[in-house]
């Protein structure tokens, strides 16, 4: 954020930014990196069974997630299962990943309906489990169910990942009282996933005190990826800095700023 210490710790990784971005839907890979670039985020995602992840040569998609920025890795890979609708389908594509030398923290997406994408919540929680056990450090994509997102906890996901609207819709923050709800009794980082329309929804995230906002539509799906891309950056860091100063309380009636001690009669 601008030079502020404002790290976020998932398992053993430190994030440097809470703008969390996909790389689908771009026109091409040249916009992709140019929208990447102005979004300031560190992590990105990749949808593991779209892309080949062996092809490293220049042009290709593997060769953007892995360029250098000062001697060190640009960008943060984090591997999604998106596609996936079973538990071995999910566990199998993070060993793919894994193989391949990707870093061993992944996005778990188990779809349970491909009309609306929402997520399996009981296969996600079994293929957490046996991914958490493998030593992966694992950020599970699920409703905005507090009981599913304690599960998930229960079993060592390292953050959860509730949908604030289905993917790709841009319909913005559904239901702030579930995410307050998850937020307050969560021990783990909170990022809102799916659902993001808009830089004021991602404000408005961030606002509720999650902790990050992944998207990918947003940016990608707008008229100029890249002006948008720069607004849910600054909208990340604005609703991050306003959660932490503390907003003032809700009053039903006016309430005057100026002192009404010393008025002249």
């Amino acid at each position: 954020m601008n030079g502020d210490i404002d790290v976020l710790t998932l398992g053993p990784h430190e994030i440097r930014s809470r703008l969390f971005v996909g790389t689908g839907k771009y026109r091409d890979l040249t916009e992709t990196r140019a929208a990447l670039v102005a979004s300031g985020a560190h992590v990105v995602t990749v949808a593991l069974r779209r892309i080949d992840l062996s092809g490293r040569g220049e042009g290709s998609m593997m060769s953007l997630l892995t360029e250098q920025l000062d001697g060190r890795p640009r960008w943060l890979v984090l591997p999604n299962t998106a596609g996936c609708y079973t538990v071995d389908d999910a566990v199998r594509t993070c060993r793919l990943a894994r193989e391949l030398g990707l870093a061993s923290i992944v996005k778990l997406e188990v779809i349970g309906d491909e009309r609306t994408l929402f997520p399996d919540n009981a296969k996600t929680i079994e293929a957490a489990q046996i991914l958490v056990g493998e030593g992966f450090t694992v950020l599970p994509y699920c409703t905005d169910d507090p009981v599913v997102c304690r599960r998930l906890e229960e079993v060592g996901c390292a953050a959860v990942m509730p949908l604030a609207a289905p993917i790709g819709s841009g319909l913005g923050i559904r239901n702030p009282y579930n995410l307050r709800i998850i937020i307050e009794h969560a021990k783990v980082p909170v990022i809102v996933d799916a659902g993001v329309g808009t830089a004021s929804d991602a404000a408005v995230a961030m606002e509720l005190g999650c902790d990050g906002v992944l998207m990918n539509t947003a940016i990608a799906a707008a008229k100029d990826p890249l002006a948008m891309a720069t607004a849910m950056r600054l909208a990340v860091e604005a609703g991050r800095l306003a959660f932490k100063a503390g907003r003032m309380p809700r009053r039903l009636y006016a309430h005057a700023s100026s002192p009404t001690v010393g008025l002249i009669d």
